[in-house]
């Protein structure tokens, strides 16, 4: 594998490690992140890093598949540039539903 490809994967796999961090001694409960400022512009700036691993991977091998890489990129520049849309109800969704499958298949990808 490409060492920049993965690098990339690697930087993928610490933002969902440095997300699921926030809740390693504590529930993972809607209300409370949507009550925590700074919790969410964390995970929102993780999100926004794996977008950009994902957009860089794409650009460097277009063969090279993650599962749903077009919607990480789309929530990548949704937070980035649309910063005034993006919904907690979609971050929190992703946060629950997507990085856990996400964080096997690059784990996977990895060998780990």
């Amino acid at each position: 594998m490409d060492i920049e490809i993965k690098t990339w994967l690697y930087d993928i796999l610490q933002s969902i490690n440095e997300i699921e961090s926030y809740y390693a001694d504590i529930p993972k409960r809607f209300d409370e992140y949507k009550a925590d400022t700074k919790t969410k512009r964390a995970v929102e700036r993780n999100i926004e890093i794996i977008g950009e691993a994902v957009y860089r991977i794409r650009n460097k091998d277009a063969d090279f598949k993650i599962p749903n890489s077009e919607q990480i990129i789309g929530t990548r520049n949704r937070i980035a540039h649309g910063y005034d849309k993006v919904s907690d109800e979609v971050m929190w969704s992703i946060v629950i539903n997507h990085l856990p499958k996400l964080q096997e298949e690059i784990e996977r990808m990895l060998g780990e």
